[in-house]
């Protein structure tokens, strides 16, 4: 799978990111590994008490927060068998850099497209770091884990364009689509130095 026709991120992670900075602090990874899970779970229950008219994202977010928790007890039941506890709560900066290129105010339409954006390109880069994770960790289990979770990942990236396209009524998704991953590009090079998922 290639990042840059699959994906469109502009800017790919050095793998060196993997041997560098992750291996060292696998706890550290994980911890954060487990909260990301559990942010998207509450994402989608976002998106279900914003648009509960909105039957078909109901029906999706439901399943994705399913799906989310249940990857945030897979990741917890890891960190158990390797003799960690989940730890607190870690700052995704990178997300918090993200939400700000939300579209605030507004009409509801372009509040909706914007978020389901937001959504795709989080699931987007998580689906590229679980790649190259997979593709560059010195830990057997760990890379078959992120191997099937990258898979997982890109499902929900593409699930999240489809219903922003279908959705959209005045507003042009592919080029909104197009700024948010310029605005990713710019983000991102600051990241790629930390032993967390999007650091």
């Amino acid at each position: 799978m290639s990042e840059k026709t699959i994906l469109k991120l502009q800017l790919p992670t050095d793998p060196l990111w993997v041997k560098n900075v992750v291996e060292s602090n696998i706890e550290e990874l994980l911890t954060d590994h487990a909260y990301c899970e559990q942010k998207a779970a509450t994402n989608a229950i976002t998106l279900i008490v914003q648009n509960p008219n909105l039957s078909d994202v109901v029906q999706e977010m439901i399943a994705l927060a399913q799906e989310e928790m249940d990857h945030f007890k897979r990741v917890h039941e890891i960190l158990l068998q390797r003799g960690f506890t989940l730890g607190k709560e870690r700052k995704d900066n990178y997300v918090n850099e993200l939400r700000k290129f939300i579209i605030v105010g507004g009409g509801r339409e372009a509040q909706l497209i914007d978020r389901l954006l937001f959504s795709a390109m989080i699931e987007a880069r998580s689906c590229e770091r679980f790649k190259v994770l997979s593709e560059n960790i010195n830990d057997e289990a760990l890379s078959i884990f992120y191997h099937e979770l990258m898979v997982s990942e890109a499902t929900h990236y593409a699930m999240f364009l489809r219903l922003a396209k279908k959705h959209a009524v005045e507003i042009d998704v592919d080029a909104r689509w197009k700024e948010f991953l310029a605005y990713e590009a710019q983000v991102i090079q600051n990241y790629g130095k930390g032993e967390t998922i999007h650091g």
